[in-house]
């Protein structure tokens, strides 16, 4: 177990300065702290990991099974760090609930804090093996599991309401958030394997060592991590559209103006267009707009603004005498990145974008040349 002691020390070590590091760091600053606090935990759990496994005794072994329960944290923390990042708000006492299956836990196992130092003696000289639990290991897994899938729908949630309020809603990654997402559920796999079969090297140790990987992974990406907006909050007063709207006598008025907006002032070029600031330039109220962009376009905020800026790019690769690469022409239309650009031409077109010019000016030759 010295192998595996060592392992447990650098990943502590690692733990302890990407929690300082992390809570330190201005950008999306109340999520980094509670990422930081959860990564702290997991640094004092491999802490305990290598001491008793360095010298397995009666010494450590309370803090061995109290640190055994840290699991119960680690889903419902990165749940609880995703809500108060995508949320933009700081750990709140409406969170602690989210808290309350590790409290659960230390009450299922209080015969082992009352353990005296006899009984933990006789556990060790009667070779330190602790009994089966498997109902409680299938809350565990359920439990945590249940947390990191309840982590991502809050960011699929969140990346919906960009897209509903932003036309850079691209260029806002959450692959980082992903990744650990993921990054969890492999561990969680070794640990039902370990629990489930009896290969010999899938074994308690492993899982930890999984760990320690996944906190070198949280640490290159939670620390390139960019700053995420906050979605607007809704206005109290303001009336939610329903299905009724659709018949709401502003509607026609109101995609009237959006498209005079978008036709004379070419609204759609900025890259960090808003719903609420064309909502501001069209003088008609958000819910309005968004109702009308819904429902008259066919599609969220980033898909309506995508479509004109694909249109503009069509324009312009069938002119013969514009001469800019494509990628110039997509940046010049709004477009902030070469991957969003290609996957939203390819979606509208049915083509890529070298492709379409090609076609579409090889044909406008053909087209010229037998006219003459």
């Amino acid at each position: 177990m010295a192998f595996w002691s060592v392992v447990f020390i650098v990943g502590a070590s690692q733990a302890a300065w990407l929690a300082l590091a992390l809570w330190r760091r201005p950008v999306n600053r109340e999520a980094n702290r509670v990422l930081a606090a959860w990564i702290a935990l997991i640094g004092f759990d491999l802490v305990i990991k290598a001491l008793y496994f360095q010298a397995p005794g009666p010494a450590w072994y309370k803090l061995y099974r109290f640190v055994g329960l840290f699991p119960f944290f680690y889903g419902s923390l990165f749940y609880v760090y995703v809500r108060v990042l995508t949320e933009a708000r700081a750990f709140g006492r409406r969170d602690l609930v989210h808290l309350l299956g590790f409290a659960a836990a230390l009450l299922v196992k209080a015969d082992v804090w009352l353990q005296s130092p006899a009984a933990i003696d006789a556990h060790f000289a009667n070779g330190a093996r602790l009994a089966p639990s498997p109902w409680f290991d299938v809350f565990l897994f359920g439990y945590s599991l249940g947390y990191v899938a309840a982590a991502l729908w809050q960011v699929h949630v969140y990346r919906r309401r960009l897209r509903a309020e932003r036309a850079d809603a691209d260029r806002l990654s959450l692959h980082w958030i992903t990744t650990m997402a993921i990054s969890q559920v492999v561990i969680w796999a070794i640990a039902t394997l370990q629990w489930l079969s009896d290969i010999p090297w899938i074994d308690y140790p492993l899982i930890y060592g999984a760990v320690v990987a996944w906190m070198f992974t949280v640490g290159y990406l939670s620390l390139g991590q960019a700053a995420l907006p906050a979605p607007a909050p809704a206005a109290p007063d303001a009336p939610l559209p329903t299905v009724d709207a659709v018949d709401d006598t502003r509607f026609p008025a109101v995609e009237a103006r959006l498209s005079q907006l978008m036709q004379d002032e070419h609204l759609y070029r900025e890259p960090a267009l808003s719903i609420g600031q064309l909502a501001r330039r069209s003088g008609y109220p958000e819910y309005l707009v968004s109702a009308v962009i819904n429902r008259r376009f066919a599609g969220t905020f980033w898909d309506y603004i995508n479509r004109l800026r694909i249109d503009a790019v069509r324009r312009c690769l069938d002119d013969a005498a514009d001469e800019r690469t494509i990628l110039d022409i997509a940046y010049a239309s709004g477009f902030t990145s070469k991957s969003t650009f290609n996957t939203a031409f390819k979606r509208e077109v049915g083509q890529t974008p070298s492709v379409y010019r090609q076609r579409h000016r090889q044909g406008a030759a053909a087209s010229a040349g037998g006219g003459d």
